[in-house]
């Protein structure tokens, strides 16, 4: 099974022969538009697709190809922080609070979660810190065999503070303590915030590189995936981010 994800930059019906030439069997594309919403041809070229976001212009596309069943599952839970003595409603999130999460089901097998993170000025959770949040709420459900999770989370650790205790490092130990890993750390050998091959170019400027899209897959078929990142000369004209393709052996 090959699967892709990619933040498109938007207006996915305009690049629809970029995304055929990585003839993946799931697409999971980030900012694209809601295909019910937009032009017929794109329309029938989505075919059996998932997708959410906050307009109709910008959300999670996920579409199946060569057959392959999509099924999106309808995760909606809650958590609190314990221990601390404070009323404060901070101290409480749910599900639908989070921005973006589109969990789903492929072949009633594969478990997915396709993230896109948000963050809005006025947050202090935003970004990773919505991808920190998620995990505490839905830590169980995503500790199965089969789970891929994949997407833009808008991070690194690069951007890690002293002072935050839900930074890219925790959310990473608190995967890894799932018994999940980011393919691309382990198909190339570098550590987190050593990545050498950018997944993101601020402004689609070749001198402003970023590597903050991810691929993690849980332990029991870690070893039967490897990782292709796709580069800034073949995709830097139809997006400022760059596909990751995972190709597994199930």
């Amino acid at each position: 099974m090959r699967v892709v994800s990619w933040n498109c930059n938007g207006a996915l019906r305009q690049k629809i022969s970029a995304v055929e030439s990585l003839e993946a069997d799931i697409l999971v594309i980030q900012e694209c538009e809601d295909p019910a919403l937009s032009t017929p041809l794109y329309r029938q070229w989505a075919g059996s697709y998932l997708w959410d976001g906050e307009s109709k212009n910008r959300g999670i596309g996920v579409f199946s190809r060569n057959g392959h069943k999509i099924e999106r599952i309808d995760w909606n839970s809650s958590f609190s922080v314990p221990g601390l003595k404070s009323s404060s409603k901070t101290l409480f999130w749910e599900t639908k609070d989070l921005r973006l999460f589109l969990p789903f089901i492929v072949d009633n097998k594969y478990l997915f979660l396709a993230v896109w993170t948000k963050g809005r000025s006025e947050e202090v959770f935003s970004y990773i810190g919505q991808f920190w949040k998620y995990l505490q709420i839905h830590r169980t459900d995503l500790m199965q065999e089969n789970t891929i999770i994949l997407g833009d989370l808008n991070s690194n650790v690069r951007w890690d503070k002293p002072d935050r205790w839900w930074n890219h490092s925790d959310v990473i130990s608190e995967l890894d303590d799932m018994g999940f890993t980011s393919q691309y750390h382990r198909c190339f050998v570098e550590g987190q915030g050593l990545e050498t091959i950018p997944t993101f170019f601020m402004h689609r400027n070749r001198e402003k590189p970023y590597h903050i899209d991810y691929i993690f897959t849980s332990s029991d078929i870690t070893d039967k995936c490897s990782l292709n990142i796709g580069s800034y000369e073949d995709w830097i004209s139809k997006s400022d981010h760059v596909p990751l393709t995972l190709d597994c052996e199930f």
